[in-house]
C-alpha cells in the first residue's frame, strides 16, 4: 500500500484540450516523429503501476521513461507533462471492466455496489487520494462509469441533479473510509506496531483517566465498543442506504398523491 501522506496534492493537467484529444482521440500515434515499441497505452499502464507500488510523487516523467527504457523527451511526444498523463491514469483506472454487467436488484443494490466497488477501487489505487479531483477531465472511463452507475439509479425517481447528488454523497462516504483504512495500514508499516501493540501502550494512562470521573459517558462504554470486529463502514452504508429510501419512498407518495388531485381534477371538469 503506498502513502497518501506527505502533504502532496497533485492536480490534473492544465492542457485540458490535450488530455480531451488523448482521452477521446487516436492518442496512439506520437505528436513528433514514430517511436516503434514506445505506445500512449504502454506509458499509461507503467504509470499506474508506478503509482500504485511507490505513490503518485514516484511518478515522473524521468521515471517513467526508465522503467520503459527510452528517453524522457520520447515521452513527451505522447503527453505534454504529468498533469495531463494523471488525466489518463485516472480515466484508465475508472474504466468499468470490460464484462462489467449493468446493476441488478434495483436502486439500493445499485448505490450498494457503487459504494463497494469504489472502496475497492481506491484501496487498489491509494494514490486516488492524493489527487484533486474537484474538476476532473471526463474521459471513456469516467464517463462509461457514471453511465453505469446512473442506470441504475434512475428508477430512484429523484431529479437530475439529486441522482447526481446520491452519486456525490456515496463517493464522499467512500472517499472518508478509504483514506481511514488507507491510513491505517500505513500507521502499521511505518510505526511497526499493530493495531493492538498501539492501543496496549496507551491503556494504563486512559484507564487512569477513565477512572478519574472526568469523562463519564466514555467510562461507561462496553469493552467491545471500539472493538475492530465491528464494521462501521457496512454500517454507514446501510444507514446512508436507509435515508435514501424514505426520500424516495416520499417522492412515491408526492407522485401518486398529484396523480390522485389530477384525476380528480379530470373528473370534476367533465
Amino acid at each position: 500500500m503506498t502513502s497518501t501522506n506527505g502533504g502532496d496534492t497533485h492536480h490534473t493537467g492544465s492542457d485540458i484540450a490535450r488530455s480531451l484529444e488523448l482521452l477521446w482521440g487516436d492518442g496512439e500515434r506520437p505528436t513528433r516523429g514514430p517511436k516503434p515499441g514506445l505506445t500512449l497505452d504502454r506509458i499509461v499502464t507503467e504509470a499506474v503501476r508506478l503509482a500504485d507500488a511507490e505513490g503518485l510523487t514516484a511518478v515522473s516523467m524521468r521515471r517513467l521513461s526508465t522503467e520503459l527504457g527510452t528517453g524522457t523527451m520520447s515521452l513527451y511526444r505522447y503527453v505534454p507533462g504529468k498533469g495531463e498523463l494523471v488525466d489518463l491514469m485516472l480515466d484508465r483506472v475508472y474504466m468499468p471492466a470490460p464484462d462489467a454487467e449493468p446493476p441488478s436488484g434495483g436502486w439500493r443494490a445499485a448505490v450498494e455496489a457503487y459504494a463497494r466497488e469504489t472502496l475497492v477501487l481506491y484501496r487498489a489505487h491509494p494514490w486516488l487520494l492524493q489527487v484533486n479531483q474537484a474538476r476532473p477531465v471526463l474521459g471513456p472511463g469516467s464517463v462509461g462509469g457514471l453511465e453505469r452507475t446512473l442506470s441504475g439509479i434512475t428508477s430512484m425517481g429523484l431529479t437530475d441533479p439529486e441522482l447526481i447528488g446520491v452519486i456525490v454523497m456515496v463517493e464522499g462516504y467512500v472517499t472518508g473510509v478509504a483514506r481511514t483504512q488507507v491510513h491505517e495500514v500505513e500507521a502499521v508499516k511505518k510505526s511497526g506496531l499493530t493495531d493492538t501493540a498501539f492501543w496496549e501502550a496507551q491503556y494504563p494512562t486512559l484507564e487512569r483517566i477513565m477512572n478519574s470521573g472526568r469523562y463519564p459517558h466514555l467510562a461507561g462504554l462496553s469493552d467491545d465498543a471500539f472493538g475492530s470486529h465491528f464494521d462501521h463502514f457496512e454500517f454507514g452504508l446501510q444507514r446512508l442506504l436507509d435515508g435514501l429510501d424514505v426520500l424516495v419512498a416520499r417522492r412515491e407518495r408526492e407522485e401518486g398523491g398529484a396523480g390522485a388531485r389530477g384525476g380528480t381534477d379530470a373528473a370534476g371538469e367533465a
